[in-house]
């Protein structure tokens, strides 16, 4: 035999490993979002369905009326439709971007154990939350848009409006996903629980936020509900952006620390409770 030295350098000369870690949630993402590709259709068909139906009802339905009746003593200074445009793209927004941090979070958990084998790698737990919370910023911004494209179509908003409306929604689904994430940290079992959820919490949060009139009308013990609901600060922050709704400067500067505070809020306890569930 000959006394050859090994030229093998070992992983670390193949693999990029600082720049892999870099990347790490952007690879949890990318396997969220191919799973979700399935489902595009389905997806699709909801983003312009739920728009195009909730508007004829509602938005041209008992807007038509409201405008008819209010004529130029219209207490909210636009159309209705205008009124509610930023309520309904809030809404929207939160419900896919919920979408994204239940069920198919609860499958890395229980179903397919997806998480404990990235959590075998060297991913960690922040990896893991931080793809999620890619993935399902990019589910809510690609329903926004298509509700928002709906939007524009029926005359609720002038193109011009749909990048606040947008940014605003967004940034609610966003920070309501966080929420969710860390709440479906917790589950151990579905039994009804996200039922629970939208019957008792989206329902509310959607009826009391002021999305079909001003927050101030609603009864003093009812506005609570809008005051803690990520809805409510997306439309205020919505229609002052889009349509110029008087709102004082540090009520604007409320909505986007409420919204930034739980999502902060959200992602730091999804972390840490992911970390000790997959070391389990």
């Amino acid at each position: 035999m000959t006394d050859t030295k090994l030229s093998w350098q070992g992983s670390s000369k193949i693999l990029d490993v600082p720049k892999a870690r870099i990347w790490a949630p952007w690879y949890v993402a990318e396997y969220r979002l191919r799973n979700m590709s399935k489902w595009l259709g389905a997806i699709v068909a909801f983003g312009l369905g739920n728009p195009v139906l909730y508007l004829l009802s509602v938005g041209i339905g008992i807007g038509a009326l409201v405008d008819s009746t209010s004529g130029a003593d219209n207490p909210i200074g636009v159309p209705y439709l205008t009124f509610l445009a930023p309520a309904l793209l809030a809404t929207a927004a939160i419900q896919a971007a919920m979408d994204e941090t239940t069920f198919p979070t609860m499958q890395g958990f229980l179903w397919d154990k997806s998480f404990f084998a990235m959590i075998s790698t060297q991913l960690m737990a922040r990896d893991i939350v931080g793809g999620i919370m890619i993935a399902s910023s990019i589910r809510c911004s690609f329903n926004t848009l298509i509700y928002a494209g709906v939007l524009v179509l029926f005359g609720a908003i002038p193109l011009t409006s749909v990048p606040v409306l947008v940014f605003a929604a967004i940034f609610a689904g966003i920070s309501f996903a966080g929420v969710m994430l860390a709440v479906t940290s917790f589950v151990k079992q579905d039994d009804g629980f996200y039922a629970i959820v939208g019957r008792f919490v989206l329902t509310p949060m959607f009826m009391f936020s002021g999305t079909f009139y001003p927050l101030e009308s609603l009864p003093i013990y009812l506005q609570w509900v809008g005051w803690i609901s990520p809805v409510w600060h997306a439309t205020n922050l919505g229609r002052n952006l889009s349509y110029g709704l008087e709102v004082e400067p540090w009520l604007l500067a409320v909505h986007v620390i409420f919204m930034g505070a739980i999502l902060v809020a959200g992602m730091i306890v999804a972390t840490r409770k992911f970390a000790s569930r997959l070391s389990a």
